[in-house]
Parts: structure tokens; sequence; C-alpha cells
């Protein structure tokens, strides 16, 4: 992870929102608690004895995190909810106090939030390190070790991986047919597009995500990454036949240059590119532990269903998706367009 937890709400909640790491970690670390309504859950007498904290300290972080361990599963329990709590046969042994009229309950997943926020338990910090070790461990296994290639296990991938090479070779024909300049201009062209995107060129991408010389850096792109640069392509290859067109003429770099210029700035583009800068930067810190300095600001936190995505039951090798007849009959229909 790249920020400590104690400071990174972001950090905290794209461990929060993994599900397959929380089910891991409250198996492994066995913290206790009590059986209601299908889940763990403690009290706020048990997170002090477990954190070995005051019960001002509790009282204080939930002041300073009301919002963030509400939207984790901190409840409070009042009225019937509340009796039936306090009548179930593990809770008869916490003395509560005869006139209590509201009681705080946390789930097992907003006692990890608050381990996550605690910095004067030693037990805290303990299980804020187990947790980091949990989660490389769960995205390793659930991705096959390859977290380079984690892209490919959406099902989203391969219809998208088509699209683009089909406009690629688009563009490609107009950069032959209407660009007056060598054949440098192919990959001169594609780190240009790639800036203007996700303001990288190639090897500067190769070298965030750490990619050997023989690996293509677009098999490793998003879905969404990769209609944005199909996108983009498209359009270009499309106003550069216009101008061909109009002008009788090639265009010269200097001029092409302009044109990817203007299409960055498009408002109509705006949308998404926001969105695949936002994607790459989100997922590749979450999954990849990779870093694009150039897209810092856009980090977001991600989302429980790009878990599900990547490494939930729906994921699959892309060898599994290939021998797949329904991403066959995907490929025929995109084939017959």
């Amino acid at each position: 992870m790249a920020e400590d937890l104690t400071t990174s709400q972001r950090e905290r909640q794209n461990i929060l929102n993994n599900r397959y790491a929380l089910a891991k970690a409250e198996a492994y670390l066995a913290l206790g608690g009590i059986e209601y309504q299908g889940e763990r859950v403690f009290t706020k007498q048990q997170v002090v004895a477990l954190f070995e904290i005051s019960d001002s300290t509790v009282e204080k972080y939930l002041a300073q995190h009301e919002d963030e361990l509400k939207r984790n599963g901190y409840v409070l329990l009042r009225g019937n909810k509340l009796k039936t709590f306090k009548g179930l046969p593990d809770v008869s042994v916490i003395n509560y106090g005869t006139k209590i009229s509201v009681l705080g309950l946390f789930s097992f997943r907003a006692v990890l939030n608050l381990a996550m926020l605690l910095t004067e338990s030693e037990k805290a910090r303990a299980i804020r390190s187990r947790i980091l070790d949990i989660v490389l461990d769960v995205v390793a296994e659930r991705s096959g070790g390859h977290t380079k290639f984690i892209n490919q296990r959406d099902q989203d991938y391969l219809p998208a991986a088509y699209q683009e090479f089909s406009y690629r070779q688009v563009f490609t024909d107009a950069l032959r047919d209407c660009l007056s300049m060598g054949n440098m201009k192919y990959s001169i062209y594609t780190d240009k597009i790639y800036k203007a995107i996700f303001r990288e060129n190639a090897q500067q991408y190769r070298q965030i995500l750490k990619l050997a010389d023989k690996d293509n850096p677009r098999d490793t792109m998003y879905a969404e990454v990769l209609r944005t640069i199909a996108s983009f392509e498209s359009g270009l290859a499309g106003h550069m036949r216009q101008f061909v067109e109009e002008q009788g003429r090639k265009l010269t770099p200097r001029e092409l240059d302009a044109m990817i210029t203007k299409a960055e700035a498009s408002p109509f583009m705006k949308p998404i590119l926001d969105d695949a800068r936002s994607r790459m930067a989100s997922r590749d810190l979450c999954f990849r532990d990779a870093l694009h300095h150039a897209l810092e600001s856009y980090v977001q936190t991600v989302p429980e269903a790009d878990f599900e995505r990547f490494l939930g039951e729906t994921s699959r090798t892309l060898e599994e998706r290939l021998s797949d007849p329904e991403t066959l009959a995907v490929f025929k229909r995109l084939k017959d367009r």
C-alpha cells in the first residue's frame, strides 16, 4: 500500500471493499465477537478489551470518523432490536446496566476499520500489519499470481480488446494515408495518444508496471481504457481523412498535433478521459501497487464491484474465456458488424 492506513481513508476503504480479504481476515484473526443476524459483531466493551484502550478513546474515534465507521457497519441498536440483541445467550454475560436504551455495535468490518484508525493501540497496529499481508495474499491467490494481467480477468476485456484492435487499424491506415511523415509516425503518434489519454508515453507506462520487453502495454490495460483509446483513435482518423478531403493534401505533424490537443480538450471527451484516468490510476495502485504519478490526482477508492470484477467468481483467466462458447459468440457478432 502506498500510504499509512491511519491517515488514508482511500487506502482503508480499498481494503474494506475487498470482501475476499475480509473473509480471510475474519477466519485468520479470530477476534471473537457475538453471532448476530448472520455476522460477527462487537460491543464497545469488547472493542475496548480487544484493543486495550479506554472507553473515551473509542468515543473519540466515533466522533471523528462517525460517517466512515457507520458506512462500514457500526450501528446503534434501540427499541425492539436492542431487546432482541440483549436476549441472545452470548450477550447475557455482558453487563450493560438495566436502563440502557441505546447500544453501539461494531461489525467485523467496522472493527477492522477502527483498527486501521487507532494510533494508541499496539494490538491495532499488529492487525493493520497482518491485514496488509492478507490483502496481498488474497489478490495474488485469486489472480493466479499474475496481477500484471489482472485486467484480463474482466468479462468486458476481450470485447474491448477486439474493438480497440479494429479501430487501431483504422487509425494506422489514416496515418499511412493522411500524414506526411516517415514510418516513425506510428510509434510517435501511439505515444502522443497515450500522453493525451493517460499522460504517459509507452516507455513510462512500461516502467510503472514493470513490463518486460516482450509485453504489449495494451494487453495490460482495462476495458474502459481500451475503449477510450479506440474512441480517440477512431475520432482522429475521421478528422484526418476529412482534412485531406477538404484540403487536397496530407496533414503535417504540427497540424496533427494540434488536432490531438483539440481532441483532448474537447468537452465531449472530458468525461471519457477522466473516467479512464481514474480507473487506471485507482485500480493499478490497488491491485498492482503501481502509482501513475501523472494521474495521482485521479486516484479514488476502488468500489466493491471492482473486487468482484477482477477477483470474484465471475472473473476468469484469458485462457478460460477464450474457450467459452459465449465469448466466441460475442467475437462473431463483432466481426459480422
